[in-house]
């Protein structure tokens, strides 16, 4: 294996699970020995769709064989229009949402990049409000709205012009956030200037699984409303139908003026990202925000092919609320099983995180299921959750096998 010889120390997820994979079907890969891992991680959240769906596969492949663009910026392309009417006719229309599109660059930080932005050219305002247990990427901007400490030292230098509050369930909603902002935003003296705009994820997925609830995220919708302050959902992990539906704030019956995409909108796994806000809120001059690797037109491609196979009709949104159901009834029961280790569950959809006491366990829990072939990552600020999040394409038989190796392997762990 040459990796350790020669590729950085930066290298992560490969010391989890130290196997060279060759192949990936759906729900599974398979390393060079041809051994079978169910995929309960799904590219975290890049591949909702599983690895490589006939269907898209299909449609890539084809475009590929034709000599279609791959690379053009942010020039006009039959790829792109394609994507852009899929949707603009499956997405956008169907929910009322009068949103522009930008293409900002491949990733899910360069939407946040972009976002952040256009909140500060549009308001002339330069704080953005973010809260505990965020993480929006990596880049300097992106870095300073996350909230983990580890991944901001990497930054190197002060991270500004941010104001943090208390998430939803914070020190177990001793501290109302909501209040506090906007107490603080009522009182001239407080020392808080008008924010350009509050960052926030429905879901925390890095920071543990914390869900949001609808009333709490109305509510915040109403305060920034009233206040005059942008609000920015960023559903790079949770959205494309991860909680149900395609967006994840639906639920709360609220419309954000600016909304983060990327991982699982290309639905293949290729890098692709979004960044929608109100028509009015389009004040870019042409190229005041760009990037080489904008225009991704294979993932535009397979982007469009996912549209139509699973956003047609509500069939996956449906499939995937009631499979939620059953993870928070059997998680639920392995919960119970186990208090004395496992401190709560949380979650929406298909992610589920199970919080252990000891953060070591958690760790001890993803490493059994790894060797009884099933990939789960741990996240939270101590890595103290295992995480679950399986293709939304998997089978009810490959959901019950994943969910029969976790509670193996939190067997073994607990007993070890």
């Amino acid at each position: 294996m040459i990796a350790p010889t020669i590729e950085s120390e930066v290298r992560s997820y490969c010391r989890n699970w130290p196997v060279v994979f060759h192949q990936a079907r759906g729900s599974r890969m398979f390393d060079r020995d041809g051994r079978a891992y169910l995929d309960f991680f799904a590219g975290a959240s890049a591949l909702n769709y599983g690895h490589n769906h006939p269907v898209l596969k299909r449609a890539l492949l084809d475009y590929l064989e034709q000599d279609g663009v791959a690379h053009s910026l942010d020039m006009l392309t039959a790829a792109k229009e394609d994507f852009l009417t899929e949707f603009a006719a499956r997405v956008l229309g169907p929910r009322g949402l009068d949103y522009r599109v930008q293409f900002p660059g491949p990733t899910g930080t360069n939407s946040v990049e972009a976002a952040l932005k256009l909140a500060r050219k549009v308001t002339g305002r330069q704080t953005i409000v973010a809260f505990t247990g965020a993480f929006h990427g990596m880049s300097l901007g992106s870095l300073a709205v996350t909230g983990n400490a580890a991944k901001r030292a990497g930054a190197g230098i002060p991270l500004g012009h941010t104001w943090r509050i208390p998430y939803d369930g914070f020190s177990g909603d001793q501290v109302s956030g909501l209040q506090l902002l906007d107490s603080m935003l009522a009182d001239s003296s407080s020392g808080l200037d008008l924010p350009a705009a509050v960052i926030v994820e429905t879901v925390q997925g890095e920071g543990g699984v914390n869900p949001a609830g609808a009333a709490w995220l109305a509510d915040l919708a109403e305060l920034c409303s009233r206040r005059g302050i942008l609000l920015i959902i960023d559903d790079i992990q949770m959205g494309c139908g991860r909680t149900g539906p395609f967006f994840s704030f639906e639920a709360a019956g609220i419309t954000p003026d600016i909304v983060c995409l990327s991982k699982s909108i290309s639905g293949y796994g290729l890098p692709m990202s979004l960044t929608l806000f109100h028509t009015e809120l389009d004040v870019w001059q042409p190229g005041e925000h760009n990037g080489t690797f904008r225009g991704n037109n294979p993932a535009f491609v397979t982007a469009a092919a996912a549209l139509r196979e699973f956003w047609a009709d509500s069939t996956l949104e449906k499939q995937t609320e009631e499979r939620g159901v059953l993870f928070e009834e059997t998680l639920g029961e392995l919960a119970d099983r186990h208090t004395a280790d496992i401190a709560a569950l949380r979650g929406r959809g298909l992610v589920w995180g199970l919080d252990f006491r000891e953060s070591r366990m958690a760790r001890q829990v993803a490493d059994a299921a790894f060797a009884r072939g099933l990939l789960v990552e741990t996240s939270g600020s101590r890595d103290e959750v295992v995480k679950l999040m399986p293709p939304l394409t998997s089978t009810d038989e490959e959901l019950a096998e994943g969910l029969g190796i976790l509670r193996d392997a939190v067997a073994s762990a607990v007993g070890g």
